[in-house]
């Protein structure tokens, strides 16, 4: 089944809040014409997006193929939040890699979160941007964990932006039960991530890059140069290839696609809410994730909807009912917005890795490649398109200590690999049922 085509399958945005409150969308032609650049970036998503304007910064000729639209995969459908350091813990990376490599890898993710206002303030790019995201535990016995972070964060890493909130703290600014306990990162932040895309293809336009979309990537293959073919049988030539698909690379390049895993995640907006009963839902207006496997996450849109996502699926194709995937957790969470109106519900696919740390390689000579991001990818993936860009340009330090950390296949070869999938995450979905 091909992921890019089979939910949906004409091609453009899903009908979301994000698109229904977009801003100006460039629609970019197809390539129609053989052409050659010195680099072709193939996705338009955030590593795409960001890829193609820091090479072109850096006085490369650059061209972005994009199957369908800018935006289209999950940097246009996702919760939008802006996360501080990498997907897993510096406890984890600490015990994984040693204190000095984790601090590597901690330099890089703050760096990566600063990337995002860097870009929006230097780009001027409207995409409702507002700091803060709380982290909250469901279990009561795990509160402890986020006590014992902050403090280490602060001690080891001199992070002073994060703050223990205790159960009765944590209820004063957010209006669930449901949670014991957990911390606020105003490292962190929310943004409109179709907006922020949209705003990075009209500044790449910008300064010269040359985009196309509705331009399918089928073969690669490298000899001299790079030639890419797409699906109309139009060739391009480039000295080096970059590769964005994330959760749509299907059978492009199994050099990449074995490493990740595509899933599908959901999210569901409410009609506007008054001005108390946002406030009551988050009072600081920060966004929310917890530590359920399955997570949630929510936030509030800038017209004072409530965003939410939640209820993951490992089939290829989406529910019959999004609204109610969604909906459910989001009752649980909220159960005094049961009769509260639900606007639009849409679905998107990510891609994980084994180890929930994005899998930066260079699988040819001069073609490389950053997926994975695990849920973690507002930050780290537009962060990605200037670590290729260095890499591309000599300057592979940090590229390096991403390629260097290690990644486990995933198991079962193309036919088995996505039932092992399914089976092993329903074992950790229902471990959030558990006390």
């Amino acid at each position: 089944m091909d992921l890019l085509t089979i939910n949906d399958p004409s091609g453009e945005h899903p009908n979301s809040y994000y698109f229904a409150s977009r801003n100006k969308i460039n629609n970019f032609s197809s390539l129609k014409d053989n052409l050659s650049c010195d680099v072709c970036v193939i996705g338009g998503g955030f590593t795409g997006l960001s890829t193609a304007i820091r090479l072109k910064e850096r006085g490369f000729s650059v061209v972005l193929l994009e199957a369908r639209r800018v935006g289209f995969g999950a940097s246009g459908r996702n919760g939008g939040q802006v996360g501080v350091g990498q997907r897993r813990d510096q406890f984890y990376l600490e015990k994984k890699f040693g204190i000095s490599k984790a601090k590597d890898l901690w330099n890089i993710g703050l760096d990566a979160s600063s990337d995002v206002l860097g870009l929006i303030k230097k780009y001027n790019i409207s995409c409702d941007y507002k700091p803060g995201i709380l982290d909250v535990e469901f279990r009561k016995r795990n509160v402890w964990e986020y006590e014992r972070e902050v403090e280490h964060m602060s001690t080891v890493y001199k992070y002073e932006k994060m703050e223990f909130l205790n159960k009765e703290q944590l209820r004063l600014r957010l209006g669930s039960e449901m949670y014991y306990g957990g911390l606020q990162d105003n490292g962190g932040a929310h943004i409109h991530p179709l907006n922020f895309a949209l705003g990075l293809s009209e500044a790449a336009k910008k300064i010269g890059v040359k985009i196309f979309e509705k331009s399918r990537v089928i073969r690669i293959s490298e000899e001299k140069d790079i030639s890419i073919e797409l699906e109309n049988g139009v060739k391009l030539n480039s000295k080096y290839a970059v590769i964005g698909c994330n959760g749509y690379i299907g059978h492009l390049d199994k050099r990449i696609s074995s490493w990740i895993m595509p899933i599908n995640n959901y999210i569901l907006a409410t009609e506007p809410l008054d001005e108390k009963l946002a406030r009551r839902l988050i009072r600081d207006d920060v966004a929310v994730h917890d530590s359920k496997f399955v997570v949630n996450y929510f936030r509030l849109s800038s017209d004072s909807r409530l965003l939410f996502g939640g209820g993951e699926s490992y089939r290829y194709r989406f529910p019959l009912s999004i609204t109610k995937k969604a909906h459910v957790p989001m009752l649980k969470v909220f159960p005094y917005l049961k009769d509260i109106k639900v606007d639009y519900a849409w679905g998107g696919t990510l891609a994980v890795t084994q180890n929930r740390l994005p899998s930066f390689r260079r699988v040819d000579r001069n073609i490389f490649s950053a997926s994975g991001y695990s849920g973690h990818g507002v930050a780290m993936a537009t962060f990605a398109g200037k670590i290729l860009a260095e890499a591309i340009s000599g300057q592979a330090e940090k590229f390096d200590i991403m390629a260097s950390l290690p990644q486990l296949k995933f198991p079962g070869g193309h036919l088995m690999r996505w039932p092992l999938l399914v089976l092993g995450m329903s074992y950790y979905a229902l471990k959030d049922k558990l006390p």
